[in-house]
């Protein structure tokens, strides 16, 4: 394969949704032994926290269920970001919308609701749990898990 095949998880500040996509999706990759195959990257449409951890709650979740997410940082997601990911994905509408504005047209396709790939979820977006007790955090797991095994059977089926 020359080329790998590259996703991308958006969230708004890079801190609790998209690393912890970033991390599940991660974990998953390796243990089908595709992590020579895939490259997968996390940003936020927003500036606020670059440079900076997961959230805390984000991190002790993910760590709860065997996911390790400390080497990640929050950056901010870029025009070339869009252009050069096979994959965009986004956690919600705005952050979709905010990805379309910044995108140029022949890359519009690329970006996606994340939870388009989940089979077990109705719901379209990943709700932001930051103002939110731990419960929320859980579900974002659950939601994260359900949409990485669905994408990863996408991109198997695609290109793999």
């Amino acid at each position: 394969m020359s080329h790998k095949v590259s996703v991308i998880f958006v969230c708004l500040g890079n801190i609790c949704r998209s690393p912890t996509a970033h991390g599940v999706f991660r974990q998953l990759v390796i243990d089908e032994g595709l992590e020579h195959e895939i490259l997968i990257d996390s940003a936020g449409t927003a500036a606020w926290h670059v440079g900076k951890h997961a959230d805390q709650r984000s991190i002790r979740t993910a760590q709860g269920r065997g996911i390790d997410m400390m080497d990640l940082r929050a950056r901010k997601v870029s025009l070339e970001d869009i252009s050069d990911f096979d994959y965009v994905l986004a956690m919600d509408d705005s952050n979709y919308m905010d990805l379309q504005e910044l995108s140029l047209h022949e890359d519009k396709n690329k970006i996606r609701m994340f939870l388009d790939f989940s089979k077990e979820y109705s719901e379209t977006e990943v709700p932001d749990p930051y103002s939110g007790g731990q419960a929320g955090f859980n579900h974002v797991f659950d939601m994260v898990s359900s949409a990485s095994s669905g994408l990863l059977a996408d991109i198997k089926a695609k290109y793999l």
